[in-house]
């Protein structure tokens, strides 16, 4: 069971304490022109989401709808309520672009790999799981930028929602319709070379972070932001997961959903996907020097989501094993 950080988290804080240093490489203008090479990068990542996706799953997945109905209002629903309450209520003590980004976690889709891995861990249900994460990861392309305009309108941090609904199809959604057109010519390939395409996708939310946290030391976010609003920031974070551990199992239990259901409703609905929200903030936020506090809360909740679910995963299985003797 891993608990620790892994590689890629690892890396992350790396790209981060390498932002901090040379802010100047990873600004949009900068010698890397990271710019340009993030856009391109977010649509060949959706492209091959597209190509990599079976829509049998999907159809497969379609007939446990009370599950489907309660995981979807929990991560488009629920979670966005407590992110507006925190946004709302902590604006005399946050600084405004932290807020923003806790609203920006709360109005993510939830993860794919990690929640269908840590549901196969439990032994719960992973077509459920399957198909709730592909279908949140569907969903969030336009719920999440729909979402945000509810705070950005009033914020400082205002953008037109039909712009970013135009971003969003054209560098998300339609390289994803087209590697779902590519998939009967790329799927061989894309299976043989499966650990290849994982390490781009990692690749961009890298460079993503890497210029978001660049952008915010070059533009001297960080000079504003102490030590104390750090650590208020982490227990925020805490206090996030364990409500959202809380309420799915609450509510699932309240539906008597069986023990494979519960489990994936558990993993599905709890936890937040770094690799749809780095993309989607880099096209909402573009250019926004307060990237860097923007990602803060998504990156913090990114491992501790995944620490907290492998710990969780493993009492799931110990009771299904117990059940099952």
């Amino acid at each position: 069971m891993r608990i620790l950080p892994d590689r890629f988290v690892m890396l992350m804080v790396l790209a981060v304490i390498l932002a901090l240093i040379f802010p100047q490489l990873g600004t949009a203008d900068g010698p890397l022109k990271l710019g340009l090479v993030t856009e391109f990068g977010i649509a060949l990542v959706f492209f091959l989401h597209g190509a990599n996706l079976e829509r049998q799953k999907l159809v497969t997945g379609l007939k446990n709808w009370r599950v489907h109905l309660l995981i979807q209002t929990t991560t488009f629903i629920v979670f966005p309520i407590v992110g507006l309450v925190l946004y709302f209520g902590l604006k005399a003590y946050l600084p405004d672009f932290l807020l923003l980004g806790f609203f920006f976690l709360a109005a993510l889709p939830s993860t794919v790999s990690s929640s269908v891995a840590m549901t196969a861990l439990a032994r719960g249900n992973v077509p459920v799981a399957v198909f709730n994460a592909t279908l949140s990861g569907l969903l969030g392309m336009v719920i999440t930028p729909a979402l945000m305009s509810i705070v950005t309108a009033t914020g400082e941090s205002q953008f037109s929602v039909v712009d970013a609904m135009i971003d969003i199809t054209i560098t998300l959604l339609l390289p994803f319709i087209l590697g779902q057109l590519a998939r009967p010519l790329l799927k061989s390939l894309l299976a043989k070379y499966k650990s290849f395409v994982s390490k781009i996708d990692r690749t961009v939310i890298l460079l993503i972070v890497f210029s978001s946290f660049a952008e915010s030391t070059a533009g001297g976010v960080w000079a504003q932001f102490s030590v104390l609003q750090f650590a208020v920031t982490i227990s925020l974070v805490l206090v996030f997961l364990g409500l959202a551990f809380s309420y799915t199992i609450f509510a699932s239990r309240r539906l008597s959903l069986p023990l494979d259901d519960e489990s994936a409703t558990v993993f599905c609905g709890s936890t937040k996907s770094l690799a749809n929200g780095a993309p989607i903030a880099q096209i909402l936020f573009a250019g926004n020097p307060n990237m860097g506090l923007i990602m803060l809360p998504l990156m913090l909740y990114h491992q501790l989501q995944l620490m907290a679910c492998a710990v969780m995963a493993q009492r799931y299985a110990r009771k299904t094993e117990a059940l099952e003797a």
